[in-house]
């Protein structure tokens, strides 16, 4: 009997390809990064034609790690960065144009003169967002006043767009399927997150044909079947969600106020709030996910450079040489010695959202150390992680009581203790850290029934470890002061 759970974890660096046993225990992993392209200033772009086979390739060395072979699978769940953008053709499934990844900015004159006919409150009644490059409308225009003929082409149902799970589930299904689900649709900026489906005036907004958008379904549920080729078996696809929502779910995160934090390339704090979908003017409420016919909402949105920070240090200035010495060189001094480092590498993203800022290190005297600058940057994931969780807290009315941390980064004792100290709330790190992939097989899990309820799955969540707050008021407050002195410092550089 097929009895385990392949997730295929699809992240902006790389992806991951992940086999569960029934009790949502990790049997097998395997992991493989992709290359990123940079053409200019402020634009990231990747191959979705590498992505793809990336995606496949972990997929199938993991089940073989396992021992198993495609039979002994009873569903598929996928968690995908979220907004990267691919259009492709539909008569060969060949992309148009390389994938432009969410943290992209090309767009912003795009998003500017959106803004500038009076576009942004229209947008943020009916999305929950406000316009900004990150979302996947703006690369889909962008896209489609590039390419040439591409708009033509769009309109007579030659073209498809997709985010990366639309993509993936694409060719799993050999073009079978073209659809998303609803926390990924709620991320293009062209989805009415109220009535969830696509809007006529957003899309006449930006000038994009609705015969080139998928359909919208439940996160969980069957989406399709892979075609044989891939892993020896028809196996059901039932579960998909954006990244940060799967993190959402595997965390357990199922009460109003229940909050995460996923540290990777960016960080996405997202707040529970169920049934309720809470008016914002920042841009920060989003679906979470969707199944047995309704949805429910969170709050949260990109915290645009947080781990990327740290292999800026390692890669490009050679300041640390391994990112697991961050902590250890963190904790070797007392205090940031005045630095602070707001890495706006491409803008601030929300509750700022300056596309004009760049990233700044300031407060560096004749004596300022390496030990120093790489503790700001470790600081400056926790300063921008409280900007965004205070503006939930005022748009919620509900206070913070504790902060469930995953990703790569939650593993940074010093970073996860800051966490906590910047906060004043408690963090708990759980013994699974990778809950992306842990949500989407959750998500699956309920999709073919192996699991049975999100009680159930509540049971199966184990915590690690507690960092507990431990730094006094003022001190506290002092610091996140001058760290929002150096975010203002840090807007409109261009």
């Amino acid at each position: 009997m097929a009895n385990y759970i392949l997730v295929m974890d699809q992240g902006t660096t790389g992806s991951r390809g992940v086999v569960y046993d029934e009790k949502g225990k990790t049997v097998a992993i395997d992991y493989e990064e992709y290359e990123q392209f940079f053409p200019n200033s402020g634009w990231w772009e990747q191959s979705g034609k590498t992505v793809w086979e990336v995606t496949l390739r972990t997929s199938r060395n993991a089940i073989k790690k396992a021992g198993l072979t495609g039979k002994d699978i009873a569903a598929i769940g996928i968690a995908n960065q979220r907004e990267t953008t691919t259009i492709w053709d539909k008569a060969t499934g060949e992309p148009i144009y390389n994938t432009i990844v969410w943290g992209c900015r090309r767009t912003a004159d795009i998003c500017a003169k959106l803004i500038e006919e009076g576009y942004n409150d229209t947008v943020n009644k009916k999305t929950g967002l406000v316009i900004d490059p990150t979302y996947s409308g703006s690369k889909i225009r962008w896209i489609l006043d590039e390419v040439e003929g591409a708009q033509e082409r769009a309109e007579k149902g030659e073209l498809l767009f997709g985010t990366i799970d639309c993509w993936l589930l694409y060719n799993l299904t050999k073009g079978k399927v073209h659809a998303t689900d609803y926390s990924n649709a709620a991320r293009s900026m062209v989805m009415n997150a109220h009535e969830l489906k696509w809007d006529d005036e957003l899309l006449s907004m930006l000038n994009i044909p609705k015969c080139m958008l998928p359909e919208i379904k439940p996160s969980v549920g069957i989406f399709g079947y892979t075609d044989p080729e891939w892993f020896g078996a028809e196996i059901p696809i039932t579960g998909i969600a954006g990244d940060q929502s799967a993190a959402l779910f595997g965390q357990a995160c199922f009460e109003e106020g229940a909050a995460k934090n996923t540290y990777g390339t960016s960080a996405v704090p997202l707040m529970y709030t169920g049934d309720v979908a809470p008016e914002t003017e920042k841009g920060l409420l989003t679906v979470a996910w969707g199944k047995d016919g309704k949805v429910k909402y969170s709050m949260g949105a990109s915290i645009l450079i947080a781990g990327q920070v740290i292999q800026w240090l390692r890669d490009k200035i050679n300041l640390v040489d391994h990112a697991a010495k961050t902590s250890v060189m963190a904790e070797s001094i007392p205090d940031n010695g005045g630095v602070f480092f707001v890495p706006a590498f491409t803008g601030l993203g929300a509750p700022h959202w300056n596309t004009g800022a760049r990233g700044m290190i300031i407060g560096i005297t004749a004596a300022t150390s390496k030990e120093q600058i790489t503790r700001a940057a470790l600081e400056s994931m926790a300063y921008q992680t409280r900007d965004l969780l205070e503006e939930m807290e005022r748009n919620s009315g509900i206070k913070l009581k504790e902060l469930k941390v995953d990703g790569g980064a939650s593993k940074n004792d010093f970073l996860m203790q800051f966490q906590a100290d910047i906060l004043n709330c408690r963090v708990v790190r759980p013994k699974d850290i990778e809950t992306t992939a842990l949500g989407a097989c959750y998500l699956a899990g309920l999709g073919c029934g192996i699991f049975k309820s999100e009680d159930e799955i509540k049971e199966l969540w184990e915590a690690d470890r507690v960092f507990e707050p431990q730094m006094d008021e003022e001190t506290r407050e002092n610091l996140y002061a001058q760290w929002c002195k150096a975010v203002e410092k840090s807007k409109d550089w261009l």
